[in-house]
């Protein structure tokens, strides 16, 4: 294994490799969070251009000069810590290195279309006649089967296909009323986390039984599951809820209140935390009045009470709203813009940006794995591969070919 990719400090899955078909964000999310974990990914590319999101700029990383290089931003999100290698799996050679990749593999990653390599020999059933305990991830927008199983899926389609875009965005019959979906990809993002589950639970098994299987994920399934609560409250009174922009559907007040600098959020879970909030805010008659004195009474007559609560806290600015309500242990926060995030004390403590050395750009700033693990912490890895960058390294490693065999595979075009 490369040493740019294992340190000497134990990981989670240092004995784990993933041959990584996946391009854009579900896929690369998910092999991501396998590489902050220790695995050895090899991203497999297209010759030329690879990964799309490599072109999804600008913005793009700056060199020394200040002038853009190859690695849009989209694209160095998500592949931290990986080993790229281009290969181009529509000719046979191509297909037959993919082939002898995945028999040193324990794991395959993939967002094809439904059959789209089972042309090219590359499905779960020709790996796993090479391989039989392989984990075969497959990412798709509607899954291996159903109707709508040959279908392209896209993020921002399924926020509004699996009823997520229903219930965000402000109120119908409030100014900038209507559906609106999340600011980042949140399905693709999603599905990553739930395959990142999905391969580790078909590794502890493969590690007890020796049986491989295949997962297959798919966007519209994770979106439908994210609905969780909103799906239940559906299932419990037949009645679709709907958009309550930045309140809560079950609990008042839980949402943002516009201050005289600013905004801030406010979430009283219980009574207590109620009574302490208006006590806070010099309205404790809004605390005894019978209509507001339990959280049902005042989902009921949430129209009356919200405006009595906004005149408040519009009364005071933000940092003194959240010193009054820390001081009394109701939860509460700014809206902060990202520049705010990466400033904020909790967040620079918790070293949660980190800088790694790149080839091109010098160095590339970037966001760590959120896991903290005691005994096997998650490393920042090495910075997004440029593409290629690793071909020779794991065709020799991996493969065991020779200097004049892999420029022999390049000039044809292969690699």
């Amino acid at each position: 294994m490369s040493s740019t990719i294992h340190h000497s400090q134990p990981k989670a899955l240092g004995h784990i490799r993933v041959l990584d078909l996946s391009r854009v964000l579900a896929g690369p999310w998910c092999s991501q969070n396998l590489a902050d974990l220790g695995a050895d990914i090899i991203k497999i590319e297209r010759p030329g251009s690879g990964d799309d999101t490599r072109a999804w700029g600008p913005p793009y990383a700056k060199d020394a000069t200040g002038a853009d290089t190859s690695e849009a931003a989209y694209y160095l999100a998500a592949n931290r810590g990986k080993r790229s290698v281009t290969c181009d799996i529509a000719s046979s050679e191509g297909q037959a290195l993919v082939r002898e990749l995945a028999a040193h593999a324990d794991v395959v990653l993939e967002n094809f279309k439904v059959g789209h390599l089972a042309r090219y020999g590359l499905d779960y059933a020709s790996l796993k006649a090479i391989k039989p305990d392989l984990v075969y991830c497959s990412v798709t927008g509607f899954g291996q089967d159903g109707p709508y199983a040959h279908r392209a899926g896209y993020d921002f389609l399924i926020q509004g296909m699996g009823g997520f875009m229903s219930i965000t965005g402000e109120r119908d019959d409030l100014p900038g009323g209507g559906p609106q979906k999340a600011g980042v990809a949140i399905v693709d993002l999603m599905t990553g986390m739930y395959a990142t589950v999905a391969i580790l639970a078909a590794l502890t098994h493969r590690d007890r039984s020796g049986e491989g299987q295949h997962i297959d994920m798919a966007l519209l399934d994770v979106q439908v599951a994210m609905l969780a609560n909103m799906a239940s409250n559906y299932h419990t009174t037949g009645v679709a809820p709907k958009r309550f922009g930045n309140a809560h559907a079950n609990i008042v007040p839980y949402q943002s209140f516009a201050c005289l600098d600013g905004h801030i959020i406010v979430a009283t879970g219980n009574d207590s935390q109620y009574v302490k909030f208006v006590e806070a805010g010099g309205c404790p008659e809004l605390a005894h009045d019978e209509r507001f004195a339990s959280n049902p009474q005042r989902v009921k007559h949430r129209a009356t009470l919200v405006p009595l609560l906004a005149a408040m806290v519009a009364q005071y600015g933000r940092d003194d709203w959240i010193a009054r309500l820390e001081a009394v242990g109701v939860p509460c926060g700014p809206i902060n813009d990202i520049d705010d995030v990466f400033e904020n004390e909790q967040v620079r403590a918790r070293g949660i940006a980190v800088e790694l050395p790149h080839p091109t750009a010098g160095k590339v700033k970037l966001v760590r794995n959120p896991m903290k693990l005691s005994a096997t912490p998650v490393g920042a890895g090495t910075a997004p591969p440029l593409l290629g960058q690793h071909t020779d390294e794991v065709l020799r490693e991996v493969l065991g070919r020779s200097a004049e065999q892999i420029a022999a595979l390049r000039g044809r075009g292969v690699v």
